[in-house]
């Protein structure tokens, strides 16, 4: 979500974001601890709103986290103590996050006996780990891997969407948002080890030339 708004050029938010990041360190909160707050806000409405179908409510709830995402970078950013511990930190409640918000969709699905939806909530719920797993082992490697047509920011969108669209009371809009989901994350995977494939290979054939 970070990463999208920081491309939208949107530069009056960014500086009432930093505006308050400013206000926040000097109050003595940490970048991180902001991470691991907001990460625990999404919990939260993962398990007690999304999983038991206050689905409104949970959409509210882990869209306004968006927030606490964008000022943990700003907080690092204003202070200039950018650090790996820090990414790494992001990163890893990110894919928490994200597995809570799925896993509370399909557990709601479930009890409401929609087992395709459930089944199709897992399914974009593995694929979506998938895609930053893949990026990151290949990072290890020594290959840049950023392709995809469904990042997490875009993903994150779908789902809210779906979610929107199923309180309006469209039928199976769980269904076709989740479906959709799982197809275009299983579609960056595969981008992403055919990028991956070419910029290994490419890195042996100069190491063995």
């Amino acid at each position: 979500m970070a990463k999208f708004l920081r491309t939208s050029g949107r530069a009056g938010v960014r500086r009432y974001v930093d505006a308050a990041a400013r206000l926040l360190i000097r109050v003595g909160v940490s970048a991180n601890a902001v991470t691991v707050t907001g990460t625990a806000i999404v919990v939260a409405a993962a398990v007690l709103l999304l999983s038991q179908g206050h689905l409104l409510a949970g959409l509210i709830v882990v869209g306004l986290s968006v927030f606490t995402d964008m000022l943990d970078g700003a907080i690092a950013r204003v202070k200039g103590t950018t650090s790996r511990f820090g990414a790494l930190l992001d990163s890893t409640c990110d894919r928490l996050a994200d597995g809570a918000i799925f896993a509370g969709l399909a557990y709601f699905l479930l009890a409401e006996g929609r087992f395709l939806g459930a089944a199709l909530a897992l399914t974009a719920l593995v694929a979506g780990q998938l895609v930053s797993y893949v990026k990151a082992a290949a990072g290890n490697l020594g290959a840049r891997v950023d392709v995809g047509i469904a990042e997490r920011p875009e993903r994150l969108i779908i789902a809210g969407l779906a979610v929107l669209v199923e309180v309006i009371g469209v039928p199976f809009a769980l269904e076709a948002g989740l479906g959709l989901l799982a197809v275009l994350s299983t579609v960056t995977v595969v981008q992403r080890f055919v990028q991956a494939h070419a910029l290994l290979a490419a890195s042996e054939e100069r190491v063995d030339a």
